[in-house]
Protein backbone atom coordinates (compact mmCIF):
# COMPACT_ATOMS: atom_id res chain seq x y z
CA UNK A 1 0.00 0.00 0.00
CA UNK A 2 1.45 3.39 -1.00
CA UNK A 3 1.22 6.13 1.66
CA UNK A 4 0.90 9.70 0.38
CA UNK A 5 3.33 12.21 1.90
CA UNK A 6 2.24 15.84 2.07
CA UNK A 7 4.55 18.17 0.09
CA UNK A 8 5.73 20.13 3.18
CA UNK A 9 6.74 16.90 4.93
CA UNK A 10 8.56 15.54 1.89
CA UNK A 11 10.37 18.86 1.41
CA UNK A 12 11.25 19.03 5.10
CA UNK A 13 12.69 15.50 5.03
CA UNK A 14 14.72 16.18 1.88
CA UNK A 15 16.16 19.41 3.30
CA UNK A 16 16.93 17.70 6.62
CA UNK A 17 18.86 14.89 4.89
CA UNK A 18 20.86 17.39 2.85
CA UNK A 19 21.63 19.48 5.91
CA UNK A 20 22.69 16.38 7.87
CA UNK A 21 25.27 15.63 5.19
CA UNK A 22 26.44 19.24 5.28
CA UNK A 23 26.56 19.17 9.08
CA UNK A 24 28.82 16.13 9.04
CA UNK A 25 31.18 17.67 6.53
CA UNK A 26 31.27 20.97 8.41
CA UNK A 27 32.00 19.28 11.73
CA UNK A 28 34.82 17.12 10.36
CA UNK A 29 36.46 19.80 8.24
CA UNK A 30 36.00 23.38 9.43
CA UNK A 31 35.35 22.42 13.05
CA UNK A 32 37.99 19.67 13.02
CA UNK A 33 35.83 17.27 15.05
CA UNK A 34 36.55 13.57 15.43
CA UNK A 35 34.10 11.01 13.95
CA UNK A 36 32.65 10.17 17.36
CA UNK A 37 31.90 13.80 18.18
CA UNK A 38 30.47 14.33 14.71
CA UNK A 39 28.19 11.33 15.19
CA UNK A 40 26.86 12.83 18.43
CA UNK A 41 26.05 16.06 16.57
CA UNK A 42 24.32 14.13 13.77
CA UNK A 43 22.21 12.10 16.21
CA UNK A 44 21.26 15.30 18.04
CA UNK A 45 20.24 16.95 14.78
CA UNK A 46 18.22 13.90 13.74
CA UNK A 47 16.35 13.91 17.06
CA UNK A 48 15.58 17.64 16.98
CA UNK A 49 14.61 17.56 13.30
CA UNK A 50 12.24 14.67 14.03
CA UNK A 51 10.55 16.71 16.77
CA UNK A 52 10.28 19.70 14.43
CA UNK A 53 8.95 17.48 11.64
CA UNK A 54 6.23 16.12 13.88
CA UNK A 55 5.20 19.67 14.83
CA UNK A 56 5.18 20.58 11.13
CA UNK A 57 2.90 17.61 10.39
CA UNK A 58 0.48 18.52 13.18
CA UNK A 59 0.34 22.30 12.98
CA UNK A 60 1.68 23.67 9.69
CA UNK A 61 -1.20 25.20 7.65
CA UNK A 62 0.46 25.72 4.24
CA UNK A 63 0.88 23.34 1.31
CA UNK A 64 4.60 24.08 0.78
CA UNK A 65 7.49 24.22 3.21
CA UNK A 66 8.78 27.57 2.00
CA UNK A 67 12.34 28.84 1.94
CA UNK A 68 11.71 30.47 5.33
CA UNK A 69 11.36 27.15 7.16
CA UNK A 70 14.24 25.62 5.21
CA UNK A 71 16.47 28.44 6.46
CA UNK A 72 15.29 27.90 10.03
CA UNK A 73 16.16 24.22 9.65
CA UNK A 74 19.57 25.28 8.32
CA UNK A 75 20.04 27.43 11.42
CA UNK A 76 19.27 24.37 13.53
CA UNK A 77 21.91 22.35 11.66
CA UNK A 78 24.49 25.10 12.15
CA UNK A 79 23.69 25.34 15.85
CA UNK A 80 23.89 21.58 16.36
CA UNK A 81 27.15 21.32 14.39
CA UNK A 82 28.73 23.18 17.33
CA UNK A 83 27.90 20.20 19.55
CA UNK A 84 30.78 18.33 17.88
CA UNK A 85 33.64 20.57 19.14
CA UNK A 86 32.00 20.71 22.58
CA UNK A 87 31.91 16.91 22.79
CA UNK A 88 35.49 16.78 21.52
CA UNK A 89 36.57 19.21 24.25
CA UNK A 90 38.05 21.62 21.70
CA UNK A 91 39.27 25.03 22.79
CA UNK A 92 37.49 28.19 21.57
CA UNK A 93 38.19 28.72 17.89
CA UNK A 94 37.53 31.16 15.07
CA UNK A 95 35.67 28.41 13.21
CA UNK A 96 33.15 28.01 16.03
CA UNK A 97 32.77 31.78 16.18
CA UNK A 98 32.16 31.97 12.41
CA UNK A 99 29.49 29.24 12.43
CA UNK A 100 27.72 30.91 15.37
CA UNK A 101 27.77 34.30 13.62
CA UNK A 102 26.20 32.80 10.48
CA UNK A 103 23.53 31.02 12.56
CA UNK A 104 22.63 34.26 14.30
CA UNK A 105 22.90 36.30 11.09
CA UNK A 106 20.26 34.15 9.41
CA UNK A 107 17.84 34.89 12.26
CA UNK A 108 15.25 37.34 11.02
CA UNK A 109 15.74 36.39 7.37
CA UNK A 110 13.43 33.40 7.81
CA UNK A 111 10.73 35.58 9.34
CA UNK A 112 11.10 38.18 6.58
CA UNK A 113 10.82 35.47 3.93
CA UNK A 114 7.77 33.97 5.62
CA UNK A 115 5.97 37.32 5.45
CA UNK A 116 7.12 38.00 1.88
CA UNK A 117 6.15 34.54 0.56
CA UNK A 118 2.93 34.22 2.55
CA UNK A 119 4.07 31.31 4.71
CA UNK A 120 3.66 32.92 8.12
CA UNK A 121 2.56 30.34 10.69
CA UNK A 122 2.51 29.64 14.41
CA UNK A 123 4.75 26.65 13.67
CA UNK A 124 7.37 28.84 11.96
CA UNK A 125 7.44 31.37 14.80
CA UNK A 126 7.79 28.61 17.41
CA UNK A 127 10.41 26.77 15.34
CA UNK A 128 12.48 29.95 15.04
CA UNK A 129 12.29 30.57 18.78
CA UNK A 130 13.29 27.02 19.66
CA UNK A 131 16.28 27.16 17.30
CA UNK A 132 17.42 30.33 19.08
CA UNK A 133 17.15 28.44 22.36
CA UNK A 134 19.18 25.51 21.03
CA UNK A 135 21.87 27.86 19.72
CA UNK A 136 22.03 29.66 23.06
CA UNK A 137 22.30 26.40 25.01
CA UNK A 138 25.06 24.97 22.79
CA UNK A 139 27.05 28.21 22.91
CA UNK A 140 26.61 28.43 26.69
CA UNK A 141 27.93 24.91 27.19
CA UNK A 142 30.78 25.68 24.79
CA UNK A 143 31.72 28.80 26.76
CA UNK A 144 31.51 26.88 30.03
CA UNK A 145 33.55 23.88 28.88
CA UNK A 146 35.87 25.09 26.13
CA UNK A 147 36.13 28.65 27.41
CA UNK A 148 36.59 27.60 31.02
CA UNK A 149 33.88 29.90 32.40
CA UNK A 150 32.05 27.16 34.29
CA UNK A 151 28.40 27.10 35.44
CA UNK A 152 28.01 30.89 35.18
CA UNK A 153 28.10 30.64 31.38
CA UNK A 154 25.71 27.68 31.28
CA UNK A 155 23.11 29.80 33.06
CA UNK A 156 22.87 31.96 29.92
CA UNK A 157 21.59 28.98 27.97
CA UNK A 158 18.94 27.57 30.29
CA UNK A 159 16.37 30.35 31.02
CA UNK A 160 14.08 29.32 28.13
CA UNK A 161 14.01 25.72 29.33
CA UNK A 162 13.56 26.76 32.96
CA UNK A 163 10.59 28.91 31.88
CA UNK A 164 9.13 25.99 29.91
CA UNK A 165 9.44 23.79 33.00
CA UNK A 166 7.69 26.45 35.06
CA UNK A 167 4.84 26.54 32.52
CA UNK A 168 4.37 22.82 33.01
CA UNK A 169 4.43 23.10 36.81
CA UNK A 170 2.48 26.35 37.40
CA UNK A 171 -0.99 26.52 35.81
CA UNK A 172 -1.40 30.31 35.98
CA UNK A 173 1.67 30.77 33.77
CA UNK A 174 0.00 28.96 30.85
CA UNK A 175 -1.08 32.06 28.97
CA UNK A 176 0.15 33.52 25.69
CA UNK A 177 2.51 36.41 26.29
CA UNK A 178 2.14 39.65 24.33
CA UNK A 179 4.78 40.68 21.81
CA UNK A 180 7.47 42.75 23.51
CA UNK A 181 10.37 44.44 21.71
CA UNK A 182 12.54 44.36 24.84
CA UNK A 183 12.23 40.55 24.95
CA UNK A 184 13.61 40.30 21.41
CA UNK A 185 16.35 42.80 22.27
CA UNK A 186 17.42 40.80 25.31
CA UNK A 187 17.53 37.65 23.15
CA UNK A 188 19.91 39.43 20.76
CA UNK A 189 22.04 40.58 23.72
CA UNK A 190 22.10 37.01 25.06
CA UNK A 191 23.15 35.44 21.77
CA UNK A 192 25.63 38.22 20.96
CA UNK A 193 27.31 37.75 24.34
CA UNK A 194 27.42 33.98 23.90
CA UNK A 195 28.98 34.36 20.47
CA UNK A 196 31.56 36.83 21.79
CA UNK A 197 32.47 34.27 24.47
CA UNK A 198 33.66 31.97 21.67
CA UNK A 199 36.51 34.38 20.85
CA UNK A 200 39.82 32.56 21.36
CA UNK A 201 41.52 35.81 22.43
CA UNK A 202 38.91 36.96 24.97
CA UNK A 203 40.40 37.41 28.49
CA UNK A 204 38.55 35.95 31.47
CA UNK A 205 37.73 39.33 33.04
CA UNK A 206 35.76 40.79 30.10
CA UNK A 207 34.20 37.37 29.48
CA UNK A 208 32.79 37.23 33.02
CA UNK A 209 31.58 40.82 32.70
CA UNK A 210 29.62 39.87 29.56
CA UNK A 211 28.17 36.84 31.32
CA UNK A 212 27.03 39.07 34.20
CA UNK A 213 25.45 41.74 31.98
CA UNK A 214 23.67 39.22 29.75
CA UNK A 215 22.54 37.22 32.79
CA UNK A 216 21.03 40.30 34.45
CA UNK A 217 19.26 41.26 31.22
CA UNK A 218 17.78 37.77 30.93
CA UNK A 219 16.69 37.75 34.57
CA UNK A 220 14.96 41.12 34.13
CA UNK A 221 13.21 40.04 30.91
CA UNK A 222 11.85 36.82 32.39
CA UNK A 223 10.84 38.63 35.58
CA UNK A 224 8.76 41.08 33.51
CA UNK A 225 6.96 38.17 31.85
CA UNK A 226 6.35 36.37 35.14
CA UNK A 227 4.94 39.53 36.76
CA UNK A 228 2.65 40.07 33.74
CA UNK A 229 1.37 36.50 34.05
CA UNK A 230 0.95 36.76 37.83
CA UNK A 231 -1.20 39.87 37.53
CA UNK A 232 -3.51 38.07 35.09
CA UNK A 233 -3.77 34.77 36.90
CA UNK A 234 -7.27 33.33 37.08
Amino acid sequence: MRVAVAPPMAEFAAVAVGLAIGLGLLAMTALDAEPGATLVALVTFAALATVAGRALYLRYPHDRLGLCNAITLMRLALAVSLVAPVVAGAAPSWAVLAVAVVALGLDGIDGWLARRQGYVSEFGARFDMEVDSVLALVLAVSAAVAGGLGPAAILLGVPRYAFALALWAVPWMRRDLPERFSRKLVCVVQLSALIALQLPILPTGPAMAMVTVAGLALAWSFAVDVVWLWRRRA
